[in-house]
């Protein structure tokens, strides 16, 4: 059990998971929520049925609900990362909906030819995420905010950098579940007084500005889907 625990915090350690912002779009795609009546790609419609947030609602919905996690929230991680265009690959090899890396779909002893088909890389995504919370261990009095914010970034930037900033926090007396303390400290950890220090694992962080975009725009747009979503 003990060497499962240290192999899973290691592959999440060394992840850098989702590259939706390296993605090229073949065919230009709207977002039904903030552009009313707006059609999407016919290829990413099914052929019944309708959507509030994307032509995946039942999906999302369906394999985040099985996992725990809002699939809201998983549907805001899906347009920032494919704009709900499951046939894309990025620069860094990442696909589909979730943009999920082969690695990822190794991990979970997936074959990478299934990576793009939809049902698998959301679900692929929502195991990620799974392990991620389970990693990261925040209390469960922690505002839902700030526990998003970090899972968020883990799932962006890699558990690895976010535990060294959590580590850096306590170190200095503050708080390592506070999303506003945290992201602070991603960002020090581009200066070699806070990399350099005996409690950082994972050396320097250079790509704190793209991790905060990324969980300032995905909160954003979790908080319109939450609007025009019932839970």
């Amino acid at each position: 059990m003990l060497k499962k625990t240290v192999l899973t915090f290691a592959f999440l350690t060394i992840l850098t998971t989702f590259y939706g912002f390296n993605a090229h779009f073949s065919t230009p795609v709207t977002d039904p929520v903030l552009n009313e009546g707006a059609g999407m790609n016919d290829l990413t419609l099914p052929s019944e049925g309708s959507y509030v947030i994307s032509a995946y609602d039942n999906l999302i919905r369906r394999i985040s609900e099985q996992e725990g996690h809002d699939w809201r929230l998983m549907s805001a991680i899906a347009y920032h990362e494919s704009r709900f265009t499951p046939d894309i690959t990025s620069r860094s090899g990442a696909r589909g909906l979730m943009q999920i890396m082969p690695s990822v779909a190794r991990h979970f002893d997936v074959s990478a030819d299934r990576i793009s088909d939809p049902e698998t890389n959301v679900w692929l995504a929502n195991k990620l995420m799974t392990e991620i919370m389970s990693s990261l261990r925040i209390p469960a009095g922690t505002p839902e905010k700030d526990r998003m914010s970090i899972v968020l970034a883990s799932y962006n930037g890699g558990i690895g950098h976010v535990s060294d900033a959590r580590r850096l926090a306590r170190l200095h007396g503050e708080d390592p579940n506070s999303w506003e303390v945290v992201a602070r400290y991603l960002e020090l950890k581009s200066l070699p007084e806070y990399y350099e220090s005996d409690v950082v694992k994972c050396g320097r962080f250079t790509g704190s500005r793209q991790t905060l975009a990324y969980v300032d725009d995905v909160m954003g747009r979790y908080d319109k889907y939450c609007r025009i979503a019932g839970r």
